[in-house]
């Protein structure tokens, strides 16, 4: 059960928030054209070093390992607000045209952007940390069930904030309704593979948290709650990235 909970979207790094605005983050999923994929590296990374790297346009790359859209990218810019996205969505010429000229030449037409707010409340960023690998789990809620979800989610977090609390992790919100299945997301940071085989503790840690014989209530409150998920393992690519990696802890 505790890789139920494994969980993406992006990092969260404590910045400046503008008009104390929640910590967003814009996700591009790209692919490269399967015969260019050193050339689009080559351009993504020396475009997001010279126009990504600081700030909050800052961008960092990941590469998926698992499901579906294994092998594509993630272009993450953030953390940022949508104060700033009027600057991101409208670069000056030199900027879109190195992109047009180095990257996209490389990269197969499709793309997919979402847009991520984090969700403080229910996120654990109590030390500092560099990203490596991610855990990816993306949650389909039912219609009109947000509330029951909140609820279920009040309840996970308490368990592994009691739990596993040195463990860093962030929930996020996808700000667009879509038709997708991605209404939020639950991201693990983990250093070592290893992490993805440790026991699982959840169903156990759950009934010593809320009580005896409560495990099985929780399972039919999550049913009812969300319709299905999915779930990537994504990796850091510093050589890709504009920002440093660097995770500062929130106080």
């Amino acid at each position: 059960m505790k890789k139920l909970f494994l969980m993406l979207l992006v990092p969260s790094v404590l910045f400046a928030q503008e008009n104390q605005q929640v910590p967003m983050f814009m996700n591009v999923m790209l692919t490269a054209h399967p015969a260019k994929i050193s050339e689009f590296e080559t351009g993504l990374a020396a475009h997001n070093k010279k126009y990504h790297a600081e700030g909050p346009t800052s961008v960092s790359v990941f590469w998926i390992a698992s499901g579906k859209n294994s092998g594509k990218y993630i272009w993450s810019m953030g953390p940022t607000t949508w104060a700033t996205m009027d600057e991101a969505n409208n670069p000056d010429s030199e900027h879109s045209a190195d992109w047009n000229t180095n990257v996209a030449p490389y990269a197969k037409g499709e793309m997919e952007t979402t847009f991520w707010k984090n969700d403080p409340k229910h996120s654990n960023f109590n030390k500092d940390f560099e990203l490596k690998n991610l855990s990816i789990y993306m949650l389909d809620m039912k219609r009109f069930k947000q509330q029951q979800f909140m609820d279920v989610l009040d309840k996970v977090y308490k368990v592994f904030k009691t739990k596993d609390g040195d463990h860093q992790w962030g929930v996020y919100f996808n700000e667009l309704t879509n038709m997708d299945g991605q209404d939020m997301v639950w991201v693990d940071f983990f250093d070592k593979s290893a992490w993805m085989g440790r026991e699982d503790k959840f169903p156990q840690w759950y009934e010593e948290v809320h009580g005896p014989g409560t495990f099985m209530g929780f399972l039919s409150d999550f049913e009812s709650a969300t319709s299905g998920s999915q779930q990537e393992l994504w990796m850091f690519r510093p050589d890709l990235s504009g920002s440093s990696g660097q995770v500062q802890a929130r106080q």
